[in-house]
């Protein structure tokens, strides 16, 4: 995801992390100046929706203004890094395979 908060800001003319605090205050919204300069200075790996839902509101913007979804390449691995079970590469299904030795017997009831 993309992080838009100062283009946000930029179109209600906020231009630094105080103005933005302001902002955010006049709506009931009050989070520390340090957390305003957080979400100002870089991308958060986090947000509350409670939060979320404020800081549109204060901006006068919605959460697609705020936020923008960026492609992720499909497959970013080195081939030799170990896959999870079942993964592969080709887009054809995989069949489970019986084990050796059980002849395709099927196992007997529990007594009851």
């Amino acid at each position: 995801m993309k992080w838009n908060l100062r283009w946000a800001a930029a179109r209600r003319d906020i231009w630094r992390p105080t103005q933005l605090l302001a902002a955010f205050q006049e709506v009931g919204f009050n989070p520390s100046l340090s957390k305003t300069a957080a979400l100002w200075s870089s991308q958060p790996i986090t947000v509350r929706l409670d939060d979320l839902d404020m800081i549109c509101t204060a901006l006068g913007c919605t959460i697609a203004d705020l936020m923008e979804a960026e492609p992720v390449a499909a497959e970013r691995r080195p081939e030799n890094e170990q896959r999870a079970v079942g993964e592969h590469k080709s887009t054809e299904q995989v069949r489970p395979v019986p084990r050796p030795g059980s002849g395709g017997r099927r196992r007997s009831l529990p007594p009851n």
